[in-house]
C-alpha cells in the first residue's frame, strides 16, 4: 500500500479554480453541480462532478434547489415590504493620506432616498450605535414609519446599533448567507457613488469626504 498516496490522496484544485466555482455557485442559485461543471468547460476547466461537489461541501454552499428556494423567497419578502424598508451598509475610502475612512449609509428601499449617516476612521459601536439613534430621530421628525432594516453580518452592526431600531418597532433582518446580492439596493449605489463621484476626486479627510458625498446625495 502507497502510504503517501492514502496519507494525502488527490490534491484539491488551485485556489482560483476554487474561488470560481464558489463564486459561480453563489451568483447563481439554479446552477447544480452538472450546470457549474458546464460552465467551467466553457471557460477552459476540465473538473469532474466530484470535484465540484467537494467544493460545495467545503464552503457549506446549499445545493441548488435549496439555494434557490432561499433566493425566490427573499425577492418575494423585498418586493412586499420595499416601501416599508431601510438598507444600510459600510464601506470606505483611502484619504491622499492613505487613511481609511468609512462611510455609514440608510436607503430607503422605497423611494431610493440616501440619508448619511457619518464618516469615521473607527467606526466602533459607541459611532455606530449615536448613528442609528440619529437616523430614527430624523425619521420621527419626517414622521417616516418603517418596519424592516436590512443590513449584511459585518460584526460591526453590533447588538446595541440593532437595539436601537428594535425600540422604534423596526425589525432588523439580516441578510442570508451566501448571498452577496441580497442586500442589492445599498451595494447599487456603492457602486454609482464611487464611479460618479469618489473615483474622480482626490479625499483629504472625513470633512472633506462628507462634504463630497452631502452634495452628491443632494444633487
Amino acid at each position: 500500500m502507497d502510504v503517501s498516496a492514502a496519507r494525502y490522496g488527490r490534491p484539491r484544485i488551485e485556489a482560483e479554480l476554487e474561488a470560481l466555482i464558489v463564486r459561480l455557485a453563489r451568483e447563481n442559485p439554479g446552477f447544480g453541480f452538472e450546470k457549474i461543471q458546464g460552465e467551467l468547460l466553457k471557460l477552459g476547466y476540465d473538473v469532474s462532478i466530484s470535484t465540484v461537489r467537494a467544493v460545495f461541501a467545503r464552503h457549506h454552499i446549499p445545493s441548488s434547489p435549496e439555494r434557490d428556494r432561499a433566493h425566490i423567497n427573499w425577492r418575494t419578502f423585498l418586493n412586499h415590504y420595499r416601501a416599508q424598508m431601510l438598507a444600510c451598509d459600510l464601506f470606505t475610502i483611502e484619504t491622499v493620506f492613505l487613511k481609511t475612512v468609512y462611510i455609514l449609509f440608510f436607503i430607503d428601499v422605497g423611494t431610493r432616498r440616501v440619508y448619511l449617516a457619518g464618516c469615521t476612521q473607527h467606526p466602533d459601536t459607541a459611532w455606530v450605535t449615536q448613528q442609528a439613534r440619529q437616523l430614527t430621530w430624523q425619521l420621527q421628525e419626517q414622521n417616516s414609519h418603517k418596519l424592516f432594516l436590512i443590513h449584511d453580518r459585518d460584526t460591526k452592526f453590533t447588538a446595541p446599533f440593532d437595539t436601537v431600531f428594535a425600540s422604534e418597532g423596526v425589525e432588523v433582518v439580516l441578510t442570508p448567507y451566501h448571498a452577496p446580492d441580497a442586500n442589492a439596493f445599498a451595494e447599487r449605489w456603492i457602486r454609482s457613488v464611487r464611479h460618479e463621484c469618489l473615483d474622480q476626486l482626490l479625499i483629504l479627510n472625513e470633512t472633506h469626504l462628507r462634504r463630497v458625498l452631502t452634495e452628491y446625495i443632494d444633487y
